[in-house]
């Protein structure tokens, strides 16, 4: 019986607590709102980037993916791995089967030396995966200031936005007094000590604008054997469309499907509604 009577008492109490603290934090928030923070205020959404593989219709530009992965082999590949990538898949872009071979064979993958067990590396084949720079976490921290380069082979889903933030990221380096120059004196105000870290690079497109990566690409880095345009813009394109295509292989594919699907979904409205008519043709209401 008392806790009958108690139950209902300590029910409002918790219930008046929450209201309190909900109450009180709103309050707070309007009066006291939060200080802006530098990376708020210097960060940058992601630049607009157009591709053949946007909307629901997209499809690869092959050449163009072609580019991205070369800059990836002469540029990328030095930090970055594609662990999820094999080989053989280089064959949607276009390659044929001795292309992938002979380029498979142009990397070294570890591998098992079959006369002592002994690891070894060997020269890839096309059912292997694209290898690691690194052989572990720690190598990678040694060799790049603390930080362990990301893999990229789900990159452009991972992040939001992915092909246009790989885009703006590329091109949107700055120099070390990048606070100055990209968002004026008005926000130095606020902070008058912002400055990149030593051994970091000032990018208002990454999250925390400063990252151990130097600037990967400029004008010239890769020359193409077709003449394609290789200024900073052309290879920051390249290079997203590549990992458009790393993230989702079968979206072709899956566009495809889509339209077969939608098709179908036509002829099956037509014959439900067919078969309607002639169901209840001789029935009246």
């Amino acid at each position: 019986m008392m806790y009958r009577l108690i139950a209902p008492v300590i029910g409002l109490f918790f219930a008046l607590s929450v209201l309190a603290a909900f109450v009180s934090g709103a309050y707070n928030a309007i009066t006291e709102p939060a200080q802006p923070t530098a990376e708020k205020l210097f960060h940058r959404a992601p630049k607009e980037l157009k591709l053949q593989s946007d909307g629901w219709a997209g499809t690869f530009d092959r050449p163009q993916v072609q580019r991205g992965y070369q800059i990836y082999k002469e540029v990328c590949k030095a930090c970055h791995s594609l662990k999820y990538v094999a080989f053989r898949d280089l064959e949607e872009l276009g390659y044929t089967p001795d292309q992938v071979k002979a380029e498979a064979a142009s990397w070294q993958v570890p591998g098992i030396d079959p006369n002592t067990g002994e690891a070894n590396m060997r020269p890839g084949l096309p059912t292997d995966y694209f290898p690691s720079p690194f052989a572990n976490d720690t190598a990678a921290r040694a060799a790049n200031n603390n930080a362990v380069p990301p893999d990229l082979s789900l990159m452009a889903k991972a992040r939001h936005e992915g092909p246009a933030y790989i885009y703006s990221l590329m091109t949107g380096f700055a120099s070390q007094d990048g606070y100055k120059n990209d968002k004026g004196q008005e926000l130095l105000k606020l902070f008058p000590d912002a400055k990149t870290p030593q051994g970091l690079h000032f990018n208002p497109y990454f999250a925390n604008l400063n990252l151990a990566m130097p600037p990967p690409l400029a004008n010239g880095t890769v020359t193409f054997a077709d003449g394609s345009p290789n200024d900073l813009d052309s290879e920051a394109k390249d290079v997203a469309a590549f990992l458009v295509w790393t993230a989702e292989p079968n979206l072709e594919k899956r566009h495809q499907t889509g339209w077969w699907f939608i098709l179908f979904l036509f002829f099956a409205t037509g014959l439900g509604y067919c078969a309607y008519r002639n169901v209840w043709a001789d029935k009246k209401h």
